[in-house]
C-alpha cells in the first residue's frame, strides 16, 4: 500500500480523522464517493465537511453547556473542524454558527493541500482488510451498508433526518419582524417573526393538513430522531406543542408591542454576507409547493424567497454498544474503526469529535503505542463511553453530548451551580489527560 490507513467518507468526521492522522505523520488515503460520479440524497457539492442540515454547531458556552465544553476540548486537540468554524463564524448569539460554504471550502483546502493526504474520488462497496476508519455518516452507500450488515450480522438501525428551509434576507419584511436574541443574550442575532393566537392556530392547522412527501416502502417503519423532528410532525402532537418548542416566544420582547408574542418563528444567519437565513427548527417533509404556500403565511415572510426548501432523508447508524470496542474498533474485524454519525453520535460537533478519537486510537495502534481514552468526566470521554458500551444496546438511539452522560457530581451542589461544576471538573480531567502527551512533545 502507498498509505498507512484509509478513511472512507469525507464528511466532518472523516475530514477531521484524516487531518489528525496526517498531522501525526501518517499517510492517509481519503475515499469520498461525491465527485466520483456518485452523490447522496442530501449533499449538494463534493466539498469535504459539507453541512447539509443546519449551519449551527449549537452553544459555544463552555462554562454551562456540554456542547460548548466539547467545542473547547476539541480546540485543545487541534481540531480542523473547530479551527474552520471559528474562522468563518456568523452572528448567532451564544451559539457557534458558520457560513457553511466558506466553512466547507476552508476544510477542503486544508485536506487537499496536506502532503500526507491522498484524495480518491471513489465509492467503496466492501470492507477493506487493511487499517480503515469508516466515517460514511448517516447516508452510507447501500452496498457498503450491506457489507457492514453482512459482517456484523446485525440489521442497521435507521431514522429520518430533515432539512430546514433557507430564506433570502432581503425578502423578509422587517417592518413586521425584528432582530433580537432570546433574553437579549449575545446580541441581536436572530430575525423574529411574531404570530398572534389566531395566526398561530391557523398556521398549525395548515402544517397538519399540508401535503407531505410520500415514503418509499422501505422507509415507512423508520422512526424519526427526536432531536430533529419535522415541524409538521411536532404540530400533529398537539396544538400547543410548537409554542413549547421551536416557536416558543419566551424572552423575546416585540419592540412594537413591548410584550412577548403568542408564538414566534426565528431565523438564524446562514452565511457571512448575511444574505441567507435559516428557519430555526423548521426541518420539514412537506412538499415544496406546500412549504412555499404555508411558510408565506408567517408574518414577515409573506414575500419570502427561498434559497433552499426543506427536505428529508434517511439516516443509518450501527448498534455501536454491541459492535464496537472501547477504541471504536469493530469487534469482529478489528482493522476497521468507525467514526462520526454512523456510530450513533448525533450532531456535527459530536461527529467530528468521534473522528478525532478514532484517529488518535488508530495512530497509536499503527505506531505500536497505547492511547489512553479521555476520562469520562470530559465531554469527549462521556461521548465515547456512551457509544461504546455506556448505552443500552437493546434500545440504542442517536444521542447528542450532554451532562447526563458524565458521572454525577459528588457532594451537595446547588442546581444553579451544577453545570459549572461539570465543566470545571471536565477541564481539570482533560488537562491531566493531556499532560503525558505534552511532555512527549
Amino acid at each position: 500500500m502507498s498509505f498507512d490507513i484509509q478513511i472512507i467518507g469525507g464528511g466532518l468526521a472523516g475530514s477531521e480523522a484524516a487531518w489528525q492522522l496526517a498531522e501525526r505523520g501518517l499517510k492517509v488515503r481519503l475515499s469520498e464517493m461525491r465527485g466520483g460520479g456518485d452523490t447522496t440524497p442530501a449533499h449538494e457539492t463534493d466539498r469535504f465537511a459539507e453541512m447539509v442540515c443546519s449551519n449551527s454547531f449549537r452553544s459555544d458556552d463552555a462554562e454551562h453547556n456540554a456542547v460548548g465544553l466539547l467545542h473547547q476540548e476539541m480546540r485543545a486537540l487541534d481540531s480542523l473542524v473547530m479551527r474552520a468554524a471559528d474562522k468563518h463564524r456568523v452572528p448567532a448569539g451564544s451559539a457557534l454558527a458558520v457560513d457553511r460554504e466558506e466553512f466547507a471550502a476552508e476544510v477542503t483546502r486544508a485536506i487537499e493541500t496536506h502532503p500526507n493526504i491522498t484524495i480518491a474520488r471513489e465509492r467503496i462497496d466492501q470492507l477493506p482488510d487493511h487499517p480503515t476508519i469508516i466515517a460514511t455518516g448517516p447516508l452510507t452507500g447501500s452496498k457498503l451498508a450491506e457489507a457492514i450488515a453482512a459482517e456484523t450480522g446485525q440489521d442497521a438501525l435507521a431514522f429520518f433526518d430533515a432539512i430546514a428551509p433557507i430564506i433570502h434576507r432581503d425578502s423578509i419584511d422587517m417592518e413586521v419582524a425584528w432582530m433580537a436574541a432570546r433574553w437579549d443574550k449575545g446580541g441581536k442575532d436572530y430575525i423574529n417573526c411574531p404570530l398572534d393566537k389566531e395566526q398561530y392556530q391557523t398556521f398549525v392547522q395548515a402544517l397538519v393538513d399540508g401535503e407531505k412527501m410520500p415514503f418509499h416502502d422501505w422507509e415507512k417503519d423508520t422512526p424519526y430522531f427526536e432531536g430533529c423532528m419535522p415541524i409538521e410532525v411536532m404540530a400533529e402532537r398537539g396544538p400547543e406543542t410548537l409554542r413549547f418548542g421551536p416557536m416558543k416566544p419566551v424572552g423575546l420582547d416585540n419592540p412594537r408591542t413591548g410584550r412577548w408574542p403568542y408564538a414566534v418563528v426565528q431565523l438564524r444567519q446562514d452565511n457571512v454576507l448575511g444574505t441567507l437565513w435559516n428557519m430555526v427548527g423548521f426541518q420539514t417533509k412537506l412538499k415544496h409547493g406546500e412549504q412555499v404556500r404555508i411558510f408565506r403565511t408567517i408574518p414577515g415572510l409573506e414575500n419570502a424567497e427561498f434559497a433552499r426548501l426543506g427536505g428529508i432523508h434517511r439516516n443509518s447508524f450501527i448498534n455501536s454498544p454491541k459492535l464496537l470496542d472501547g477504541e471504536l474498533r469493530l469487534k469482529s474485524k478489528p482493522n476497521i474503526r468507525f467514526a462520526g454519525q454512523i456510530t450513533g453520535c448525533e450532531g456535527y460537533v459530536e461527529s467530528a469529535a468521534v473522528g478525532i478519537l478514532a484517529a488518535r486510537f488508530a495512530s497509536a495502534e499503527l505506531r505500536g503505542e497505547i492511547a489512553p481514552p479521555p476520562p469520562q468526566e470530559t465531554a469527549l470521554g462521556a461521548l465515547l463511553v456512551h457509544i461504546t458500551g455506556g448505552a443500552d444496546a437493546e434500545t440504542f438511539q442517536p444521542m447528542n453530548v450532554n451532562f447526563g452522560l458524565m458521572p454525577p457530581i459528588g457532594g451537595r451542589t446547588k442546581k444553579a451551580d451544577r453545570k459549572k461544576a461539570y465543566t470545571d471538573r471536565a477541564r481539570e480531567a482533560l488537562a491531566n489527560w493531556l499532560v503525558p502527551e505534552r511532555e512527549l512533545a
